[in-house]
């Protein structure tokens, strides 16, 4: 960044601007009292009406701008201090027999700033050719600022900050099926779909086919509800050309998007797959019924996320593997990808503005810029590393949540060896003839008050067996790490059941929420999943635990709760004298 002078006042000419990112990146600069937002494109009148419904303290104007056409005259007429290209897709502009960077071309002939939102990986390399006429006219233009690679780049170099040499990155997006795609986005995937895509493996380049080639991940920022375990397919973006440019020691990359519900997941991939053999020309014909559809068929959880995983050597050699997630809830998600050129453009009013020359966005912002623009939304993020296998089962889970557990719940979880833990519990069960079935079946403890408690833990192979004793009546569960679609979950079994919980941390209790099921390790519908509560919370100084299961068209089966105290701690007081090395592990 350059540091200048503040500015008093900034026109933005938003091409694209009541678009779908054009219009998100609006409405995160609307507040801003010294920007005029020039809400442009093809349509007079849904620039206006986009205008009418934008509230906030920028002024808004609405104007018709085509970017086929006379751009000196739009300049002219407009006065912008900074173009912002929204309107996309740019991976269409390389085959319609036009200059693709026609726009950009102009904003360098007069001197003016631009940013676009470019995901096409040619098109953002693209970008560099004109590097020395930018700097030429001492002006920025960046290309695809965006998360991928903005967002991305700034993760793997937080996660690599320690001199790690990064050999192998794994990325991916996964939208709210909720969070409204525009026809442009679709245009640009079906435009690769089945395609050859550009990357790198081995350390050399590579192509691999767009949406065919599929991993499936689990996002989970470490205490936090996580998404559902997701199939991602691979994408063509900007970072698969541009980060193996960073890191010169790079030996594999991949990025993915993973588009839920996941049956028309399955479709995208199958119908990609005919166009790889040749059975179909491409699916390009078909964007108008896919927007169509992704913005109708509709279901699953109102959440997004994304991830990004690195592998690389430090520099004794160790080799070392870290994963950053993020997740975002409800409408807050579909804003992020609008984000970079926010920031940027209020860094410039601030008087930091990005160095002249014509580049990829990749080092736009850093990790720090993105928290900023996090903070006070419901977006919830973290790092992960590859845990120790010497560690307790939590602590291998939660990851950087361990250290924040309340000391006495961390005690109790601290086992690397067998424990018994003492105390009382309140029992209620459930009374109807469903529930009353399924707490025989599980040896579900029976109702009562006072009933004397003892927990017998036992530590093999990472897996810890939980013998719960209340007044004479054993439960009896085997608890371990999550593999495959229970990745990043605790796997608590009882008998053939196995059910899949996310331990999260909030408001300073550990909670345990289902989220999968099996019986004989087949899946069952996860609309079904057992629910209830299931909290570990401390209480002056002593570990309380409060589980009430309940089931969908079952209610309540069993709730109890009480406190317990490992054997050998004999006091509030006692717990506290080890906080040292209880947190040292973290």
């Amino acid at each position: 960044m350059l540091r200048t002078k503040p500015k008093a006042a900034m026109r933005i000419l938003i091409a694209g601007g009541y678009g779908v990112f054009g219009g998100r990146l609006a409405q995160l600069l609307a507040d801003e009292p010294r920007l005029t937002l020039i809400i442009a494109g093809r349509s007079p009148a849904k620039a206006m009406a986009f205008c009418r419904s934008l509230t906030g303290l920028a002024k808004i104007e609405p104007a018709v701008f085509d970017r086929d056409g006379d751009l000196e005259a739009s300049f002219d007429a407009l006065k912008p201090d900074v173009i912002v290209d929204a309107s996309g897709p740019f991976q269409a502009y390389a085959h319609n027999g036009h200059d693709p960077y026609r726009l950009m071309r102009a904003a360098i002939d007069r001197g003016i700033p631009y940013f676009n939102l470019a995901d096409g990986a040619d098109f953002v390399a693209g970008a560099a050719q004109f590097d020395a006429a930018a700097k030429a006219k001492g002006i920025a233009v960046l290309s695809g600022v965006s998360s991928f690679p903005v967002l991305t780049a700034a993760v793997v170099r937080h996660l690599s900050a320690d001199g790690l040499k990064v050999e192998s990155i794994t990325g991916g997006i996964a939208p709210s099926p909720y969070a409204g795609v525009g026809e442009n986005v679709i245009r640009a995937i079906t435009s690769y779909a089945g395609q050859p895509v550009k990357l790198t493996r081995s350390g050399k380049p590579a192509v691999a086919i767009g949406l065919v080639e599929t991993r499936d991940i689990t996002i989970a920022p470490p205490g936090y509800l996580p998404l559902r375990h997701t199939r991602f397919s691979l994408v063509d973006v900007p970072d698969l050309q541009m980060l193996s440019l960073e890191h010169p020691g790079l030996q594999d990359i991949w990025i993915g998007a993973g588009t839920v519900p996941e049956i028309l997941h399955r479709g995208l991939k199958v119908l990609s797959r005919l166009v790889s053999w040749g059975l179909l020309p491409s699916l390009s014909p078909f964007a108008g019924l896919f927007h169509w559809v992704v913005n109708t068929v509709r279901w699953g959880e109102h959440r997004g996320g994304m991830f990004v995983a690195v592998r690389g050597r430090l520099l004794d050699g160790a080799v070392i593997e870290r994963s950053w997630h993020m997740v975002a809830e409800g409408d807050h998600g579909p804003f992020i990808p609008a984000m970079a050129i926010a920031a940027l453009i209020r860094k410039m009013l601030d008087g930091h503005a990005p160095a002249p020359g014509a580049r990829s966005a990749v080092r736009a912002l850093e990790i720090a810029d993105y928290e900023r623009l996090f903070a006070g939304r419901a977006i919830h993020w973290g790092p992960r590393e590859a845990p120790d296998p010497t560690w307790p089962l939590y602590r291998r889970v939660l990851g950087t949540a361990w250290a924040h557990l309340p000391l006495p719940v961390r005690t109790l979880h601290d086992m690397t060896t067998d424990m018994t833990a003492d105390g009382t519990a309140t029992v209620e069960r459930g009374t109807s003839l469903a529930a009353r079935m399924i707490a025989t079946l599980f040896r579900f403890p029976r109702t009562g008050t006072n009933v004397p408690v003892q927990v017998n833990f036992k530590v093999k192979a990472g897996v810890e067996t939980w013998t719960r004793t209340f007044a004479g009546r054993q439960m009896v569960s085997r608890q371990e790490a999550g593999q495959g679609r229970n990745q990043h979950l605790i796997v608590e079994r009882f008998g053939p059941f196995a059910f899949g919980l996310a331990p999260i941390l909030l408001e300073g209790r550990l909670h345990l929420v289902g989220r999968t099921w099996s019986l004989f390790g087949v899946p069952l519908p996860a609309i079904l999943v057992p629910n209830g509560i299931a909290s570990e919370r401390d209480e002056a100084g002593r570990f309380h635990f409060d589980v009430h299961i309940a089931a969908p068209l079952v209610g309540s089966i069993v709730h109890y709760r009480g406190w317990l105290v490992p054997r050998g701690v004999a006091s509030a007081t006692a717990l506290m004298t080890d906080d040292a090395k209880a947190t040292s592990h973290v």
